[in-house]
């Protein structure tokens, strides 16, 4: 029996694009909330500490808790499509961890960044989107892509909510295989593709860092 046939193909091949849906979005929108909160973590101070307490706290609390049981608890307290639901869930997670990674960005940052930019008459907003941030993400985009591949990674655990990715798909056509050597191919197929998106997450994270020592 052959196991890599056009339909099985296609059905592990959805699952992919469906993985990485889930992870683009989830990547993109963890890190526009994670600087947010890592803004109100850093600079909210006086009477805005609260809402620096308050992040903290949202912080710590996903930091210290396995992504696995919020996946669990988003799928069994909202309604929506598989692919939707993966989306909130990995993106409440991972803005808690991109927030710390962007928090360590901005503490990278000169003090002396800022008071040249008051001197130029900078506003809060104005300075952190024209000198500081920029400067912070290119002290963190290793960090950046790191977490990338660890979101990639981790929406395999989406299967145990009968999401429709990868390796829900991939362990769907495993269940047609009849000897040791198609179960080998399928996981090492399974293992090749994986591997290679990450690996291109690596090399462009090498090739960032060349351009910035040539600079």
């Amino acid at each position: 029996m052959e196991i890599f046939t056009a339909d099985n193909v296609t059905f592990m091949l959805q699952g992919l694009v469906n993985t990485i849906i889930i992870a683009a979005s989830s990547i993109l929108l963890s890190i526009l909330v994670g600087t947010v909160l890592a803004l109100v973590k850093t600079y909210c101070t006086g009477r805005l500490r609260p809402l620096a307490w308050v992040v903290s706290a949202y912080i710590e609390l996903f930091r210290c808790t396995p992504n696995l049981l919020w996946i669990l608890i988003f799928r069994f307290t909202l309604k929506g499509s598989g692919v939707a639901i993966s989306i909130a869930v990995f993106t409440t997670f991972t803005s808690a961890v991109m927030a710390e990674i962007v928090r360590g960005g901005l503490n990278a940052i000169p003090r002396g960044q800022f008071e040249a930019a008051r001197s130029q008459g900078f506003g809060f907003f104005g300075m952190m989107w024209h000198i500081v941030l920029p400067q912070a993400f290119r002290h963190i985009v290793p960090a950046l892509f790191s977490q990338c591949t660890t979101v990639i990674k981790d929406t395999s655990y989406l299967r145990g909510i009968d999401v429709h990715e990868f390796m829900r798909n991939s362990a769907v056509v495993m269940g047609q295989a009849v000897t040791l050597p198609q179960i080998l191919l399928l996981y090492g197929f399974v293992f090749l593709t994986y591997f290679v998106l990450n690996f291109c997450i690596s090399l462009a994270v090498r090739a960032y860092q060349r351009r910035l020592v040539a600079a």
